[in-house]
């Protein structure tokens, strides 16, 4: 019997086209972008579980063009993808994992980064998606930065400014970061008191003392262990 896999079928994004030979007519698109991902490098130099392209295309279903996003922030992926990089973002090779975050610059020539991308977008399904638009903003009585949120599957403009972006993802991920220091920490030090203090056996102060020593408290973490149960 033979197993069609369908997976198996789709192209790769060696075999996709990864760009849509469409030259930018504004500097800002390639300098904001590129900026954003320095500092991200910067700041984020001890993780590898994200991914910010720049002027990347973004497959998302086989035989559909790809969207082509002046620069997204996707988490939850590797940050470097073989020798080469990555060529295009696609979807089924990121298991899935759509952009957390899209940015548009708009160019002087406009190419719907108020209408038509924010249909795109919001049905990929991206949760932010963030217009900047230097001096055509006030031609167009439109701010110079915007923020929308995905709420119900339409894009709401934020109004805080500034506008921090608290996805459950990174709250999460500090989480369970802090946790897994915290737990390593306690464990060491579990270990060494256990190490500080020994008893011969059958000593009959043994007991007494070790009750006297049931709690041992951590400054650093502020935590408090308990030897007996108790």
């Amino acid at each position: 019997m033979v197993r069609y896999d369908p997976w198996q079928c789709l192209p790769t994004s060696a075999e996709l086209p990864d760009s849509d030979d469409t030259p930018v007519d504004n500097e800002l698109q390639n300098l904001i972008p590129n900026l954003l991902a320095a500092i991200l490098a910067f700041i984020w130099a001890d993780r590898g579980d994200w991914f910010f392209g720049v002027d990347m295309g973004i497959y998302y279903a086989p035989g559909e063009p790809p969207i082509v996003s002046d620069g997204f922030l996707s988490l939850g992926v590797d940050r470097f993808v073989g020798e080469e990089g990555r060529l295009s973002y696609v979807l089924w090779e990121e298991d899935n994992k759509v952009p957390l975050l899209a940015l548009e610059v708009v160019s002087k020539t406009y190419s719907g980064e108020y209408e038509q991308k924010k249909i795109d977008y919001a049905r990929l399904g991206i949760l932010y998606y963030v217009i900047y638009a230097p001096g055509r903003g006030k031609r167009r009585k439109r701010k110079a930065l915007e923020v929308y949120r995905l709420v119900d599957g339409q894009y709401v403009l934020q109004t805080d400014e500034p506008y921090w972006m608290p996805d459950n993802w990174l709250r999460d991920r500090a989480r369970a970061r802090n946790a897994s220091r915290l737990e390593a920490r306690m464990a060491l030090l579990v270990r060494q008191s256990r190490k500080a203090i020994t008893y011969p056996r059958g000593s009959s102060t043994a007991s007494k003392r070790t009750s006297n020593f049931s709690r041992t408290t951590c400054a650093t973490t502020r935590c408090t262990f308990t030897r007996d149960g108790n």
